[in-house]
Formats: structure tokens, sequence, C-alpha cells
């Protein structure tokens, strides 16, 4: 049997490291994971994932994002065409954004935000994961947050902020945490909801979705 071929993507300022107690069954699937690149000066989202989309290199695959990652593989799609996108603990639309965050687009507030201090590894966990991060794992975060480069921080924030979506994409597969700070999923829509999931649930809740996704994944690449 030809393998599927699973890209995945983290979310802001994380590496691939979140993704390590993902498994998923290696008779049927093959795992790859992308890292965050450098922007290239005033660099638009849909350039970014144009150029991200040059690291997929097999047909019909399948591409799952996490958080900022997860807007980003929707981004992907047309350069890709990919089977199937899932995203988790992401949004769908900027409709789905919390109401701080469209405060934060229309009076531009967030190019206040000194990213300069996410050398602070606190600070950036806490921006980046939600208000419940631990004090006494701040090294479990250092582990997975590797980007702290301003230029990328201050980019990434921008085009979060100022994501264009308007209308939802159908296809998308949405997995969602009932408990996300970041995006409250009372502003998502048709979404798989993970009871007790908070917007890091992808190291906290990897059981439910080692037991989940393989099946997630083959009932939707059937149709």
């Amino acid at each position: 049997m030809t393998k599927i071929h699973v890209y995945f993507m983290p979310g802001m300022a994380a590496s691939s490291l979140i993704f390590e107690r993902i498994k998923l069954p290696a008779e049927t699937y093959e795992m790859h994971f992308l890292e965050w690149i450098s922007p290239k000066k005033n660099e638009s989202l849909k350039e970014y994932a144009k150029r991200m989309a040059e690291n997929i290199k097999h047909q019909n695959v399948i591409l799952v994002g996490v958080s900022f990652g997860g807007i980003l593989v929707q981004e992907m799609k047309p350069f890709v065409n990919p089977k199937m996108v899932i995203i988790i603990s992401s949004v769908k639309s900027n409709a789905e954004f919390p109401k701080r965050m469209k405060i934060a687009n229309t009076t531009k507030a967030y190019k206040l935000i000194p990213t300069k201090l996410f050398q602070n590894m606190e600070l950036l966990a806490k921006f980046t994961f939600g208000s419940t991060i631990l004090k006494q794992k701040i090294k479990l975060y250092e582990k997975f947050l590797s980007i702290r480069d301003k230029n990328y921080l201050d980019w990434a924030i921008e085009e979060i902020i100022n994501w264009d979506r308007i209308e939802i994409d159908n296809e998308i597969i949405h997995i969602h945490g009932d408990a996300d700070e970041v995006f409250p999923i009372k502003y998502i829509r048709n979404c798989i909801p993970v009871k007790g999931g908070t917007h890091i649930m992808i190291i906290t809740k990897y059981r439910w979705l080692n037991e989940n996704l393989p099946k997630i994944m083959l009932d939707n690449y059937r149709n």
C-alpha cells in the first residue's frame, strides 16, 4: 500500500518538536515536519505560503497546522492541492477571531507589542500558548518555542491580526479544544471539539489526537 504523506506545521514561534508525541500508524502514514523560515521584508502571508509550499514533495498530501500554522496551511492549500487540510487550535476565517483580536486589527494596537521582550521565555509562552502556562514548565516551553527573532515575531503577529480571510472553506477539518484561551470555542463554527483541550492541546491531549487523528484522516481521505 502506498503511504499517505502527512505534513505538520507548528504554531507561531514553535518548532516541530511540538509534534514529538504525535504518532500515526507507520504502515499507513509517513510524517513530515515543516519549520518556520524567515519572512522576507514586506512579504505577505500568501507569498510566504507559496514559498513554504515548495517544501511539499509529494502528491495528495494531508496538511496539518496548529494555531498560526493552521492559518498558514490554509493559505498553502491553493499552491499544494492537498487531499485534506486539518487545523488544530486555530481559526478558519477572521470571523472566528475573539473580540480582542478584532479590536487590535481596528486600532493597530498590535504594533505596540514589544516583541523584543519575548526573549523572556515566560512572556513568549504566555503570548503564544495562553495565560494558563505554568512557571515550573518554562524549560519545557523553551524546548518548543525556538524562534525568538524579532523580525519574525513582528511579521507573524501582524499577519495573524490582519488575516483577511472572510469566508470559511468548508473543506477544512477543524479540531478545537473547548478550553482554548487564545481562540475561545464560542467563536468557532463547525469543529470537532476536544473536552478540556487548551491552546496547547497538541502537547497535552496527544493521546486523544493519536487515537482519533488516524480515523479522521482515513474517513475523509476516502471521500
